[in-house]
């Protein structure tokens, strides 16, 4: 773990967010710097694990069956922007939308390893042990200061509160690929292998592994 500066990274071009292939875009942020400027706090962070979600075919999206509510509007807008969601009336839940307009598709960011600002993310979680303070979604959200009021904010502008920098690309030799968590409503879908960790990072969030059995 290392401290990295503003000055030292750029943003991820737009364009890139409009890729059709969320597969291969879940994995691509992998390594990728998440920079939160909420407050006036820079905290930078490494994304090390991220789900994807494809609708309209995929149950565990919420988007599912091309479904438009006032929630998941901004699951069809262009990509590049951010989608922030409250779980079970508590947790907030940061999601990259990519691929063109009216195509719903999502990234779940499930953990980042802090790098810089981490007093100021110490803050927030209240606890002290790094390897706690964003090792699950609602953890980085809380570590970060990021709520749903960062819903539909874009990722690939610099003075944005909430931005995505370039880093190096991590190999496919380094990527854990497994079941997403939690999404046992998605029957079948859930055995999809759509979650993605950075390998031996010890910054990813639990569990290991999910196992769904169903009747």
């Amino acid at each position: 773990m290392s401290s990295v500066q503003l000055g030292d990274i750029s943003p991820i071009e737009k364009s890139i967010y409009l890729n059709q292939d969320i597969l291969f875009l879940a994995q691509f942020f992998l390594g990728k710097f998440l920079i939160s400027q909420v407050e006036n706090k820079v905290c930078i962070t490494k994304i090390v694990e991220t789900e994807a979600y494809k609708a309209p075919h995929d149950k565990g999206s919420h988007a599912f069956d091309n479904k438009r509510t006032k929630r998941t509007e901004i699951m069809f807008h262009e990509g590049g922007v951010s989608y922030v969601y409250l779980c079970y009336g508590i947790h907030n839940m940061l999601n990259i939308v990519t691929s063109v307009q009216d195509e719903a598709h999502a990234i779940l960011i499930r953990a980042v390893e802090p790098l810089t600002g981490i007093d100021f993310m110490k803050s927030r979680r209240k606890i002290k042990p790094i390897k706690q303070l964003a090792n699950g979604p609602g953890k980085l959200c809380q570590a970060l200061g990021i709520t749903r009021e960062h819903n539909g904010n874009p990722y690939y502008s610099a003075k944005s509160l909430i931005w995505i920098g370039d880093n190096k690309t991590i190999s496919d030799t380094e990527i854990i690929k497994s079941p997403r968590v939690g999404i046992a409503y998605a029957e079948e879908c859930a055995h999809w292998p759509w979650r993605f960790r950075i390998k031996d990072n010890p910054f990813t969030s639990p569990p290991a592994q999910v196992v769904y059995k169903f009747k």
